[in-house]
């Protein structure tokens, strides 16, 4: 099961940016109603827009990474019973053997 980790993390990688984007360009549609956004080298848009719009799209990106990244890590969970990576498989028996000591 771990080959197939790599390339599925790589995949989803991938299917997540193609996501965001799509999102950010949905976004920043409904909020301007322009259909591109400013990019940093664009002479013609000010400096708030351009910031705005990197604003936006950073949290975005981030916003869908960390909801791709944790759906992978559940699905592997659900698959193979480990969080499919060591450390973490580690600090999940930590936890576990923390949570089962006696109260005193």
């Amino acid at each position: 099961m771990g080959i197939l980790l790599k390339p599925l993390s790589l995949l989803f990688g991938v299917l997540g940016g193609v996501i965001a984007s799509a999102l950010f360009k949905r976004i920043w549609k409904m909020a301007t109603g322009d259909d591109d956004a400013p990019h940093a080298d664009d002479m013609d848009r000010t400096w708030r827009e351009v910031l705005v719009a990197a604003t936006v799209h950073g949290a975005v990106f981030g916003l869908v990474k960390a909801a791709v990244d944790r759906a992978g890590k559940q699905g592997v969970r659900r698959v193979t019973g480990t969080a499919g990576h060591p450390r973490a498989a580690a600090r999940h028996d930590r936890s576990a053997r923390r949570s089962a000591a006696p109260v005193r």
